[in-house]
């Protein structure tokens, strides 16, 4: 088809004539749009994290660390990372699964399943919580039997780790599957028809091929785990030094009016953050690096 052809039936008689690109604005209208989103980007985002860090180093460098070497906030970090090193890799192993099984294959019920997957960002972190009380807790379904046998779930570390992988399990999933449903399934079914075992087809093919995107759900699952407010809140009781993560205790510091020790201890979360924001355009680099490799080839 010739560009002419592409033209409008008006201009098509003119070849003189100049089309822009439906994208192409004037210098001022892109500067504009540019000096919003910079100004938007400021006031929600650089000046809040800013303010975190001054605040945090007000009262000079041994009071920050001192701030979070104090043992409860050493108790908090400690459970934080544990929560995460549990839940990050139940979740890594049920997100692949449930992307495989959706996007290599067609079974009754999968649009039921898809649902379930997206249920915790629709459902209310502190709703996500109550379920956990009300299963567990000494009036819940499970909380005499539980009482009689003393098992500790809700109060305790266990429940935190549910709460915490219930509201970060959809990361992974939603991250492989468009990635693998893109990808097709001719690469695997020619290395079953070559004699591959299942296991190595998904070890040698189907796994460098979701490597990036598979990373990429790790890190805002674990950002996510590691900054749970909501429903961590319901089930750990606050108590200091035993069930409180990083952000229950910010939470009891600001409460206490301890400002400088709250805004030190939240800036291992934002240094959390922006750890997180630099690993994600990375690895979105990697992936447009390898999505274009294959068009410049052919």
């Amino acid at each position: 088809m010739s560009a002419a052809a592409t033209l409008p039936i008006a201009s098509q008689g003119r070849a003189a004539a100049y089309v822009p690109a439906a994208t192409q604005e004037s210098f001022w209208v892109r500067a504009l749009l540019i000096g919003i989103a910079l100004a938007f980007l400021t006031l929600f985002l650089f000046v809040p994290l800013l303010a975190v860090f001054a605040e945090a180093f007000k009262k000079g460098w041994d009071a920050y660390v001192a701030a979070i070497t104090e043992p409860d906030a050493w108790a908090a970090i400690k459970l934080t990372l544990i929560t995460a090193a549990i839940a990050v890799p139940l979740n890594l192993v049920f997100g692949v699964a449930a992307a495989w099984t959706i996007a290599k294959f067609e079974f009754r019920g999968k649009n039921i399943l898809l649902t379930l997957i997206d249920l915790p960002f629709s459902v209310s972190p502190v709703i996500s919580g109550l379920i956990y009380v009300l299963m567990f807790g000494a009036q819940g379904w499970l909380g005499p039997w539980l009482m009689e046998h003393d098992i500790k779930i809700i109060f305790a570390v266990p429940g935190i780790i549910l709460a915490t992988i219930f509201v970060t399990f959809p990361f992974v999933a939603r991250e492989l599957i468009p990635l693998m449903q893109a990808q097709g399934t001719e690469e695997e079914e020619a290395a079953l028809v070559l004699g591959a075992s299942g296991w190595k087809t998904f070890w040698h093919v189907t796994l460098p091929n979701i490597k990036w995107g598979l990373l990429y759900g790790v890190i805002l699952c674990n950002a996510r785990a590691m900054g749970e407010f909501g429903a961590v809140s319901v089930v750990s009781g606050h108590i200091r030094g035993e069930t409180n993560t990083i952000p229950l205790q910010v939470e009891i510091l600001y409460n206490e009016y301890a400002f400088s020790a709250a805004f030190a201890v939240a800036s291992l979360l934002a240094f959390l953050a922006l750890v997180t924001l630099a690993l994600k355009s990375f690895i979105e680099w990697r992936l447009r690096d390898e999505t274009s490799r294959p068009l410049q080839e052919h």
